[in-house]
Parts: structure tokens; sequence; C-alpha cells
């Protein structure tokens, strides 16, 4: 006769046994069609039916477990989500009256035979009245208890703790524990991130995923004003059904619970044709499949994004996923901005979701101010796309919209928007070719538009003072966004990062080739003048050169030569250093090393340095020269010869780095020296102004303009002087307002620009403008900078190079030029520069037409380090 406990063990065999088999079952099942959410309720069956039997074992063996102790399931087991490698979240409950070591042993032969059936579970205890407290620390176990679910023993205790107990601590807590749950989310989002755009995404955790919908849940459980069907019910629904079958599918692949979709998943999912219907026969490609994947987890995001953005005013300081500040009003007619919450206007004859001003209007508020869309302003775009797509026209106001938008602070998020609701590809069709592509590589984390709108983010980083990187990124992104600051056409510079790589859409092998023609499309259409447009292309065709330049020896000159070869000019030098600094940043979050950070500083550095010690001897008369005269000459009907007589002689250098129509600007200039001898054109802009003069050549003349704008405090950020054969100086300085008078008082911009005039008209002398110059206060460098001179013979044929590096202090470009002229030697080129507070400036000196004797190299050397001595007390 079989004793008791042989009897148990003999039961509890067969328990195991059905089980495994109902799991072969299901995973049959499963593989021959059955849904995930079926998958998941035929687990749940199965292991409720082995823990409620296990129980009824224990029981038999130890009657006083028969009252005062409860079995629950909590967490995606009490919501009835077993996916097939799941953990198995058990809790015991216990009263006041049993403690822990009374249950103990029951606990661990249940945990025990479960375990030999191939189940991880993860058991908890808990007294009744510890379930009442919320700690911050483990807010998971109170997560988890919110999808709380009776199995077996005391039913009394349990509707205690259903009935009294969490609605008690929910009550009482609900502020921590939606603060502390939103903070969690932003935490698991931040690690991914921010982004539900990765090559190969966790089903589970990544924005979009799986963890999403339950956040979903628990905050329609904290605040029952959310537990509204979602924004699409039906989408919504479709998503989950979709993601719980891919993870069954990721679980049965691995035999395992990894959630993980690697490069095999995909491609086996998309031969399996999973969560996607299709005729029997076609072959369906992964990345078409993991499209389908990328635009059910965005159904997710936004949704979560929805509720949380539905949660009541009061709570918004706590919930905080990433809105930015707030703007309260904007300048665009047809809607205006709540609570960081951009509302359309009511619709009357003309409905202003139909207007395409008004629509580019409100993503360049979205971008300048970090607001988000109300909802019901994305449910009207949504819905009037057609009609918007009727009445969009293209020319130059639609480029000034979208500059507006490519230019602001968030930037990013206004496109991630646009690329969304599908109005981005009603302006760049191009881009819809790389919608959600993966491109498979070992490098890329990315779909190929979450890099670039990645990209874009990080570029504005670098001239954000309210996202500061921190550690060796905030080092080198504040050098590197020194450049950014510097550019006179930054807008083309964040146009040619959203189209750097619409050519992967395309099969050509040539990405960067295909992706420069594409953009000669969206340029004709949005009709940019020709030398931005060839910026543009230009950058684009180059935009892999400096990465793949890295993979050489920097240190050799050859490499450089050949690199500054192919770039050029240095406005195409700092603009591809900024894209390539942060196309590799926007990779993955680990990619950008201090080792790239530094070479590629180094070879910007060694670039800048060989265009500027080239410069002089490369002068009108090449092609690309040539071929921009040809387009300023078409500029001015009927004056070829007299603009090409203009032009002879000016370095190649000045022709490059000019739009057509700033050289035109300075041939008209030209025109009227006869008139005055001193033609100014002043361009003020908040951040970096340019003040050029045409004027004839003569003495102290660079001295008396840097002593001028000294006296009004302006920081010469860059500059430089060329003269043409004809003895006609162009001297550019690009400058930053220290005491913010010009910025502060638009009248000062007419007296400011007299003075200048007067000083280089002989009208006032500049020591006199200079006697009542405002001295700020200079404050100690965080880098102090060793000043050093630099003589140079073989630069030029007929000019003797002079670099200096010295530490940028106010007046310091005045004392050198005057020194220079002091010492009775000519500039015949300068290029100024400032690297954060360094100051790199290069001048092309002769001496009645010579090179400098080594004796004269050494007397300026002296004489220029004594005045800068003596400027700088």
């Amino acid at each position: 006769m079989q004793s008791d406990e042989s009897k148990g063990i003999e039961l509890r065999a067969e328990h195991q046994r059905q089980y495994q088999r109902r799991m072969l079952e299901i995973r049959g099942a499963f593989e021959a069609g059955a849904s995930g959410s079926a998958t998941l309720a035929a687990r749940t069956v199965a292991t409720d039916a082995l823990v409620t039997a296990l129980w009824q074992l224990a029981l038999a063996a130890d009657r006083g477990i028969a009252k005062g102790v409860s079995i629950l399931a909590i967490g995606g087991y009490g919501r009835k989500e077993l996916f097939p490698y799941s953990d198995v979240d058990l809790l015991f409950l216990l009263d006041s009256r049993v403690q822990e070591k009374d249950v103990k042993g029951t606990i661990r032969r249940i945990g025990q035979d479960m375990w030999d059936c191939g189940i991880r579970v993860s058991p908890a205890t808990r007294k009744l009245a510890e379930c009442e407290r919320f700690s911050a620390d483990n807010a998971e176990f109170t997560l988890s208890l919110m999808d709380h679910r009776f199995l077996a023993g005391d039913a009394d205790l349990y509707a205690r703790l259903a009935g009294e107990t969490v609605p008690k601590m929910i009550e009482r807590d609900r502020k921590s524990i939606l603060s502390r749950l939103l903070e969690l989310t932003r935490e698991r989002h931040a690690k991914y991130g921010d982004t539900l755009f990765h090559l190969e995404p966790n089903i589970k955790d990544c924005p979009g995923g799986l963890r999403d919908v339950h956040v979903c849940g628990w905050l329609a459980t904290l605040d029952p004003s959310l537990s509204e069907p979602h924004h699409n019910e039906a989408e919504f629904r479709l998503a989950v059904e979709f993601l719980r079958l891919v993870r069954c599918f990721l679980h049965y692949r691995h035999d395992r619970d990894d959630n993980t979709l690697d490069w095999q998943a995909q491609d086996a999912a998309a031969r399996a044709a999973i969560g996607l219907q299709h005729n029997e026969g076609v072959t369906i490609d992964a990345a078409y499949w993991m499209r389908a994947y990328f635009r059910y987890a965005r159904i997710v995001e936004r949704s979560l994004t929805r509720k949380i953005e539905d949660l009541p005013p009061q709570k918004s300081a706590s919930r905080k996923l990433s809105f930015r500040r707030e703007s309260k009003s904007d300048p665009f007619h047809g809607f205006h901005i709540e609570r960081g919450r951009i509302v359309l206007n009511p619709s009357t004859s003309d409905d202003p979701a139909q207007d395409p001003e008004i629509v580019l209007g409100i993503f360049g508020a979205m971008a300048q101010s970090g607001a988000r869309l109300a909802r019901e302003t994305e449910d009207r775009l949504a819905q009037a796309i057609g009609q918007l797509s009727a009445n969009l026209e293209e020319g130059p106001a639609l480029w000034q919209q979208l500059q507006r938008i490519l230019i602001g602070q968030y930037a990013g998020d206004a496109l991630r928007t646009m690329h969304v609701l599908g109005i981005l590809e009603l302006i760049i069709p191009e881009f819809h070719g790389i919608d959600a592509l993966v491109i498979r590589d070992a490098y890329h984390r990315y779909t190929v538009d979450e890099h670039t709108f990645v990209l874009i983010d990080t570029l504005h980083n670098l001239n954000s003072a309210t996202r500061p990187e921190t550690g060796h990124r905030g080092e080198w992104a504040s050098r590197v966004g020194a450049l950014l600051r510097e550019l006179p056409h930054p807008a083309v510079l964040y146009l040619m990062a959203l189209l750097h790589d619409t050519g992967k859409g395309r099969s050509t092998g040539d990405h960067a080739q295909e992706s420069a023609r594409l953009a000669q499309s969206v340029l004709a259409r949005l009709e940019l003048d020709p030398y931005e447009s060839d910026l543009v292309t230009n950058l684009i065709a180059l935009h892999l050169e400096m990465s793949s330049t890295l993979r050489r020896d920097i240190f050799d000159a050859e490499t450089v030569r050949a690199f500054a070869g192919k770039v050029q000019t240095p406005e195409l030098l700092r603009m591809l250093t900024l894209f390539t600094y942060s196309d590799i940043n926007a990779v993955h979050p680990d990619a950008l090393t201090p080792w790239k950070a530094e070479n590629l500083w180094r070879l910007y550095i060694a670039t800048a340095n060989y265009l500027d010690r080239s410069v002089d001897d490369d002068r009108v008369g090449g092609q690309e020269a040539r071929e921009l005269v040809d387009r300023v000459a078409a500029l001015l009907p009927n004056q070829r010869a007299a603009v090409a007589d203009f032009l002879e002689g000016f370095p190649e250098r000045y022709v490059l780095t000019r739009a057509p129509e700033q050289i035109r600007t300075h041939f008209r200039m030209s025109q009227q020296l006869d008139a005055d001898r001193v033609q100014l054109d002043f361009r003020y802009a908040p951040g970096v102004s340019e003040l050029t003069v045409v004027t004839p050549d003569r003495a102290q003349l660079f001295a008396n303009m840097t002593g001028a704008l000294a006296a009004w405090g302006m920081n010469i950020v860059t500059a430089d002087a060329f003269s043409n054969r004809g003895g006609i100086v162009v001297d550019s300085f690009r400058f930053t307002d220290t005491f913010r008078t010009l910025e502060m008082n638009s009248s000062e911009h007419e007296r400011f620009v007299k003075s200048v005039h007067d000083v280089m008209s002989g009208a006032i002398s500049v020591e006199k403008l200079l006697s009542g110059r405002r001295r700020a206060r200079r404050k100690a460098p965080k880098i102090v900078v060793t000043p050093r001179f630099t003589f140079d013979d073989e630069a030029s044929s007929h000019s003797t190079l002079l670099e200096v590096v010295a530490q940028d202090v106010p007046g310091l470009l005045r004392v050198l030029s005057l020194t220079i002229a002091a010492n009775g030697l000519n500039i015949e080129v300068a290029l100024i520069d400032t690297e954060g507070e360094t100051a790199i400036d290069v001048f092309y000196l002769t001496h009645n037409g010579a090179k400098l004797e080594k004796k004269q190299q050494r007397a300026l050397r002296t004489a220029l380090l004594e005045a800068m001595e003596e400027n700088a007390r």
C-alpha cells in the first residue's frame, strides 16, 4: 500500500507531465497559426492549473496553511500575459497571524516542482500590512501588485487585499507611484537613446515595446480618467497583438526569454511572415517586415505619449518624459500655444490645417520652442494631409519656412513629428525611401531616418546652452560647437544633414552620390541660389571623406594635402567637420570615442592650416574660380569685362568663399569708390555680425579697421583681407557684440557704421575713438596660450607667411596689424580665426614687394611679442 508521501510524489509528477504536454500542444498551435494572445492565455491557464494542483497537494500535507495564506498571480502572470518563457511571478500573501517560517517549506517545495517543469519562478512573500506601503526603491513590486489575481488559498484574505489594501495604497500614494513610474520609464527610454528605431530592437523594453503597453495600463489604473480607449483603439490593439506575436516567436526561436530582434530573427520572422498577411509563395523582405514592426511600435509609443500628456496639469511637474521649455505666443496666425501645446484655431470658412503657411509655421514654432502638438491639432493635421498636399507651393517661400524649422533648437523633434504625419514627405518626397529603413552593419544602431534626426539633434546640442554635454564629450562639443556659431550659412548644413542619406533608399551602391543626385531635385524645387545649392551637393557628395581620411595617417602631409584638395574652402571644411562629428555621434552613443574626437580635431586644424598656407599662390584663374566668375557676370549683364578686371589678382579663396551675390555687392561697391573711397557693407545678426570694407589699399588700413571695431567693444571671431591686381582691398570681419550695444539699440547701427567710416576715411583718428573705449573686465583664461610665431618662406612664391598663435584678448588683432605696419611691412593677405580662447592669425607679408629677410623676421617677432605683452596688461 502506497504511503501518502509516495502518492504525493506521483501526483506531482503527473501534474508536471500534464503541464509539459500542454506546453508542447501550445507550441504546436502557435506554429500552426495561433495568435500571440491565444498563446499567452493558453500558457496562463496551464500554469494556473499547475499552481492550484501543487497548492492542493501542499494543503493535503499541511492543513495549517488553509487559513491566512493566499497565492496570487502578479505582474505579467497577473495580467494573464504569460509568454512562452516568461518568469512566473507568484505572491504568497500572509495575514498577521502567519509567520513566514511556517510556510517557507511549502513555498520552497512549490517552487522546486515548478522549476522541474522548466518554469522560472519569481516568488515573493509579503504580509498584508506590508502591501499597504509604497517604496520608491522597490516600485517594481507595487506595479506588479497592481496586476493581481487570485489563484488559491484564503479567499477572504485576498478579498481584503483587493478590496481594501491595494485601493487604499493607490489612493494615498498615487502621486508618488505615478512620479516613480514616469521616472522609470524615462530611464528605460534613455537607455535606448529615447528612440524606438533601433536596428536590433528589444521587443519588450525599447520605446514602443510591450513595457510601454504595460505603462499605459498602469497609468489608467492610477488615473481613471486615462482608462478611456486609446486615440485609435483598433490600431493600438493590432499593435499589441503584433508585439505579442513577435515576442512569442522570439521565445520559441531562442528557447528562452530572449526579446532581442537580431538580424537572424528578423530574417526568420520575415520568412514566416509573422504578423503579416501575405500570399502563399511571396517572399517578404526583412527590411519590409521591420517597417511593419516600427509602424506598430510607433503606435504604442504615441499612445503612451498621449496618455502622459493627458495627465492632469497639477501632475505635469513629475511626469515629463521629454517635454521642452514653453512658448506663450507665436508670430504665425492660425494657431496658438497653451501650456506647451500647439493648438490650431477653430475652422472657419478656411481650415488652418489645410494652409501650408500655417502648418509649416506650427512646426517652425515647435522647432523653436520645443512645444508639442495638442491631440486635436495632430488629428486635424492628419485628416487634412490630402488637401494640404494640393495647396503646397514650392520655391523660396517654402525654403524660408523649412529654414525656420531646421535652425530651431528642437528641429529633430519637429521633423520626427512631420515624418510621422507624412508632412515631411510632402515637402521632400525623396525622404520616403529611408522611412524606417534598416541597413545592416555592425556599426549603426538606428534606422536611416532616425540616424538622420539624431544627427540633427547632435548638431543643435553643439550650440545649446540648455543641453550641454559632459566629460570628454563636453570638451569636444565646445570646440566643434564654436565652428557652428561661425557659419554664415547654418541652414545649409542642416538641410544637407536632412538629405545626406536619402540615397540609401536606392540600390545604387554609392549612396553619397545618389543622395547628392536626389538633393539636386530638392534644391531645384526650393530654388536655392547656386552658391548654397553647390554647398549642399558638395557636402553630401563628400560627407564620407573626413571619416575615410581619419582611417589614414592624418600626420602625413600628403594625406592632409589630398583631403584639402577635395574640401578646397574653409567654409566647406568647417561644415564637413561639424557634420562628421555629429554623424559619428549619431551612429550609436559610444561611437564618438575621445580618440576619434581628438583625431577629427587634429585633421581639421591640419587642413585649415594647409588651406591658409596655400592661399597666396592660388589666384583667380582656376576652372572652379572661372565658373564662379561666370556666375557673377551673369548677375551683371553687359559688365563681364569689368567684373573680370575687378576679380583679377584676388586669391581663389576669395571667390570660392563668397556667394555670387556677395561678390556682385563688392563689385558695385568698388564702382562707387570715386564718390567715396570707403565703401562699407554691414550685415547685423544676433550672433555673429559681418562688416566688409572695399577701399583702395593704403598703410595701416587693416589696423585702423580693427581699431574701430575694438573701440565699439566688438570681438573679432574671423576675418580675411584680400586685394586685387588694381590695389582694391576687400576686408571682411565677422564679430560678436561684447556689450550687446547693437542688439539692444537698433538705432546705434547707423552710428556704428558711420564711426567706422570716419576712421577709415581719416575724418577721425582711431586713437580718439579708442580713448573713449569701454574696457571690459578681463576674466582669467581657462586655458593659458603661450604665444607662438611661425615664419614660412615656402608657403608662397612672393610673400612670407607669418602665423601667430596667441591668447585671444581684446585688441590683439589691432596691435598685431599696427606692429606689422610700424615695421614697414605690407599685408598682402590676412586670415584671422578664433578657436575658443586661442587666436590663430595668418598674415602674408612683403617688404617693398619681396619676402622678408631673416633679420626682418627676428625683429618683427620681438616687436610683436613686446606689443602683445603691453596690450595684455
